[in-house]
Order: C-alpha cells, then structure tokens, then sequence
C-alpha cells in the first residue's frame, strides 16, 4: 500500500493516505477495547516511539528479546492504521496499541473500558523542529516547504494530525472519562529514565526489579533505539522514508528548538501558546525559558 500523494480527512483533521483508510479510521472509533490493552497516545514527533519501547520492555520484565526482533509497528501498532487487525489478529498476552488520534474520536471507544492510557507529550517547540525535518524525510507526507511555512501551519493546526493544542488539551482535560490515565512528558523522561520506567511499570502494576529496571533503561536509551533497527525505521523502504535526508532517531534532546527558532518565531510561538492554552492546567508547564 503506497497511496503517499493521498490525504485522508477525518473528523476535520488530516492523515497521510499511506497508511490510513476510512475503514481503517472507522476501525480505531470502534474499537472494542479489553481490559487488559494499554494504549499510548501522542501527538507526532512526542515521544511515542520512546514509550513504545518502555512498555515493550515493561511487560518483557527488561528482556531485550522482543524489541530486538519484532518492528515497534508490529509490538505496539498504530489503532488507525490499515494493518492493525491482521497485527492483533496473532497477537498474544497484554495487547499494546498507539494512536496520534484526538480524545474526541476514540472517547466513545474508551468509554466504560478499564484500558489503561498512557498520553506523553513534549514542550511544542521541539514536536514543531522535530516534525518539520521529519517532513523532510518521510514521503507520505506534505513537502513543508521552508520553516517559516511550517511553523505557520503548526501554530494554526493546518499540518497532518492536526492541532497540537487540541490534542494535547482533549487528551488532558480533568473532565475527560477515562478510567485509567497515566500522564508523561519528554522532558521528565528525559531528565529521569529510571524514575520515570518504575512510574509507568507502577502504572501498569507491572512491578520491576532492580535489574530488570536496569536492563530496561540500557535498552530503551536513545543511543540503544537509534542503532536498533527494529526501532529507527531503516526496515522502511526509501521510497517511503528517505534516510538519506535525515535520520528518524535524530537528536532525542530537549530544547533543540532554541537552536532553530529566530527570536521573532520564539514571540509569535508564546503569543499562540499563551491565547490557546491559558484556560488548560497544562499551561505552565512549557516555558519559552525550557531546555
């Protein structure tokens, strides 16, 4: 299935055809949820592959096994993606599933479902560094044309997934129904990997010991994923990810965007950040001052 020049509009946002269908899409609202299924939810560019790799590790009890010989895509498929059901189809144990959708479309789904959720989000800065030069590589998406243009279109929700803000602020409200909801940022990730594996084991009452906790932080480290290539994405063709113009695993830091973003870009992002997220708790929890 190619379909790169294909977009596919959903519930008002827009998705690369590549890998999504309006059956595919119809599938993820649907969804009948067990129990026991843990969903990672994210907006592009924030972490996902990350915490795919921590849960993986989680349940495996720190064996390196599965994440060394099976595609994160085929561990922890994406719910609105076309191949999900043949991948649950053989799947076995705890289902591990990920999604980029808005709360709004899978909360029918999640409603009544003791599924646990696990959102990560990152400072928006760096999801707009990030998701720019992986426009630049990966084919089935848009030609972003210079920075400038992108960040315009990131700020004003006009990219594939949509509205950072909307996504992060559906995800997050208080007023949400999920039963079970687990919240982490990049940045406590990255400034604790230990810390923040024993949380999200303690999370999935999955308890860990300490070596097992050990063999998991040496695997999931970004160093580990970037030359795992069950993990970086070089399994995938040229044709539909160009390694020769950037690396998947580009840099893993925080506050990268200090280094791309011109001081008028910086004044324009805070204005934007202030008016969209002054009525969300979440408000202060990226500053233009974050590393």
């Amino acid at each position: 299935m190619s379909r790169l020049d294909v977009t596919e509009t959903f519930h008002g946002i827009s998705l690369p055809g590549h890998l999504h269908t309006q059956d595919s899409l119809n599938y993820a609202t649907q969804f009948q949820f067990k129990d026991s299924d843990t969903l990672i939810v994210s907006y592009p560019k924030s972490g996902t592959t990350w915490m795919q790799e921590m849960v993986t590790l989680i349940f495996s009890h720190g064996d390196p096994t599965p994440s060394q010989t099976l595609p994160n895509w085929a561990r922890a498929p994406w719910l609105e993606q076309y191949y999900c059901p043949h991948v649950l189809s053989s799947s076995q144990g705890p289902r591990i599933l990920t999604t980029h959708l808005p709360y709004h479309t899978l909360a029918p789904a999640l409603r009544g479902s003791k599924a646990k959720v696990i959102y990560i989000a990152r400072n928006p800065r760096d999801v707009a560094v990030s998701y720019y030069h992986f426009h630049n590589m990966a084919k089935f998406l848009p030609e972003p044309g210079s920075f400038e243009e992108f960040l315009s279109n990131f700020l004003n929700g006009k990219v594939h997934y949509g509205s950072w803000f909307d996504h992060v602020k559906g995800w997050t409200d208080p007023k949400k129904n999920i039963e079970n909801f687990f919240f982490i940022t990049y940045e406590e990730m990255c400034k604790d990997l230990q810390g923040s594996l024993q949380r999200v084991s303690g999370f999935l009452q999955c308890t860990l010991l300490e070596e097992e906790i050990n063999c998991a932080q040496k695997q999931c480290s970004f160093n580990s994923m970037r030359d795992n290539t069950m993990v970086n994405y070089t399994l995938v063709s040229q044709e539909i990810m160009d390694h020769s113009c950037g690396k998947f695993m580009r840099k893993g830091k925080t506050g990268d965007w200090k280094n791309t973003l011109y001081e008028h870009q910086s004044h324009v992002f805070d204005a934007v950040y202030e008016a969209h997220m002054q009525d969300s708790h979440l408000r202060s929890t990226w500053t233009n001052t974050d590393v």
